[in-house]
């Protein structure tokens, strides 16, 4: 029989993480234990982590929601048999953070609670999956920083917030990446967090694409999708959908959303779509429209992190990059196995494990 408990832990940031919404100086994950009474020893591992101003699930009941999955998953006693959708039945679309961290922990448990969910290159410590550099929004001086730093470490490609410094500033910072890397050297790929308003969107991407940039993210807040879609249309840089698809459950609102809009790319955060399973879903059905896809995280700690990178290293192009560079961002992130070298992530399976205490 299946036992799941929870516990909690405070990450702290190192820096003021800001993005257009605000800035986050620490972030609350949650973390599903899951333990079956015919494997002792064994512990299946999920993260539950919703983000400040982004997640559905950012709610003063979340503990309350999580305590009442523990009572309601422990009084149905789930054999390790059970169906993964049988167990997820449980929890309401509305939660997708508690979505993924609960399937998580059952993949876990499925393959000996090792923290090796997949079997593939990736997990097997074999090959690295490659990332985009992320470079936080600050002042000019802390973006170049970072910059410098990002280039220094070997990243091949850079992703940069912007939509906080006023625009030429943003432009400059480019420039000056620009100078030092061509786009053959460097892929290029913006943020704006939805911070463009529709009326200027179309004259600042003419701007931006004079630095030859692989993608936007977001370039309008989201819920305006007709706007969206003239922007997809007209844009000189390709556009991925990125809070576009927070919320949209529904298969047939998830294609009404890819239909209309059509944007070149989505990029899916388990955290924030409900789980590995509805990324699945999600990119099934953008290859359907011809629309490509990338994994990301959403500043979880590095037992999220490490699911959605083997996530990535099972289903993800082998040379593409994916947003999953957010290891370092906290001064007490739990200890890991993960590292990066040259711009890629890589896993050591048989590496150690810092492992957060369920509450009793």
């Amino acid at each position: 029989m299946l036992q799941l408990r929870y516990s909690q832990r405070v990450l702290r940031f190192n820096f003021p993480a800001r993005t257009s919404r605000g800035a986050l100086t620490e972030h609350v994950a949650w973390y599903l234990h899951l333990t079956d009474a015919q494997q002792p020893g064994a512990t299946g591992l999920g993260e539950a982590a919703p983000l400040a101003g982004l997640s559905p699930d950012y709610r003063a009941d979340f503990e309350a929601r999580l305590a009442r999955l523990c009572t309601e998953f422990n009084n149905a006693k789930f054999s390790a048999e059970a169906a993964p959708e049988e167990v997820l039945a449980l929890i309401e679309p509305e939660w997708p953070a508690l979505r993924f961290g609960l399937e998580t922990a059952l993949l876990d448990l499925h393959h000996g609670g090792r923290r090796q969910l997949f079997d593939n290159p990736f997990s097997r410590g074999e090959a690295g999956v490659p990332i985009n550099g992320l470079v936080w929004m600050g002042d000019a001086a802390f973006m170049r920083e970072q910059i410098r730093k990002k280039l220094t470490e070997g990243y091949s490609c850079l992703k940069l917030k912007i939509g906080s410094l006023d625009f030429a500033t943003e432009l400059q910072l480019l420039a000056e990446i620009r100078a030092e890397a061509g786009p053959t050297e460097l892929t290029l790929r913006v943020d704006a967090n939805g911070a463009f308003a529709p009326t200027e969107a179309l004259a600042k991407l003419e701007q931006l694409a004079r630095f030859q940039l692989h993608s936007i993210e977001q370039p309008l807040a989201a819920g305006q999708w007709a706007a969206m879609a003239e922007v997809c249309r007209h844009s000189p840089v390709p556009v991925a959908l990125d809070e576009e698809l927070i919320g949209v459950t529904n298969p047939a609102l998830q294609e009404a959303l890819l239909e209309e809009v059509q944007p070149a790319y989505i990029i899916l955060k388990p955290t924030l779509v409900g789980g590995m399973a509805a990324a699945a879903a999600w990119w099934q059905l953008a290859e359907e429209w011809g629309i490509s896809w990338w994994l990301t995280s959403a500043l979880e700690s590095n037992i999220g992190l490490n699911a959605i990178s083997q996530l990535a290293g099972e289903y993800a192009l082998p040379n593409f990059p994916q947003g999953l560079g957010t290891g370092q961002l906290y001064h007490n992130n739990l200890q890991s196995p993960l590292r990066i070298e040259a711009g890629q992530l890589h896993y050591n399976p048989q590496g150690e494990w810092e492992l957060p205490t369920p509450d009793a």
